[in-house]
């Protein structure tokens, strides 16, 4: 299998097992750290938080069921861990979750002509965000977010 299919069948064992438990897959590395693989998956609760205890036993199960699917033919290290207070946010509702907050955005491309924007996120459509910064409406594409964490 190539690294793509084994990157995308993972995704979706994991994230079908997450979802069944209500447990938001907010990040999923897969990389090679010198010569050996490591699997990082960042967990959240909906409303936010996530025990270190939560994650021992998520870390517990997703290993068993990986084992099961056999779909890592070698060695590979699995973390399961909380994404912290400066989670990234790459969804729509990740987005939701930050209205009226202050986030920093970093662009692919220039938006308003610039690559870095800070603002509060006063509305979320379904591919924009709308920022508000210094009383102006800013309209960010999705598409466009490289990558974006709010202010704390």
């Amino acid at each position: 299998m190539d690294r793509e299919a084994v990157i995308g069948g993972l995704k979706n064992i994991i994230g079908d097992y997450l979802q069944a438990r209500n447990i938001d897959l907010v990040d999923f590395i897969y990389r090679y750290e010198g010569k050996d693989l490591a699997l990082r998956i960042l967990a959240d609760n909906p409303e936010g938080g996530i025990s270190l205890g939560e994650c021992a036993c998520l870390n517990r199960d997703i290993s068993r069921l990986l084992d099961e699917q056999d779909i890592i033919q070698e060695r590979y290290t699995l973390e399961v861990s909380s994404p912290g207070l400066d989670r990234p946010l790459k969804t729509k509702s990740d987005f939701l979750r930050c209205s009226n907050k202050k986030v920093r955005f970093f662009f692919g491309e220039p938006v308003n002509g610039k690559f870095e924007l800070e603002g509060i996120i006063n509305k979320v459509g379904d591919d924009t965000v709308f920022i508000d910064i210094a009383n102006q409406t800013v309209e960010a594409p999705l598409a466009k977010i490289r990558k974006a964490k709010q202010v704390l």
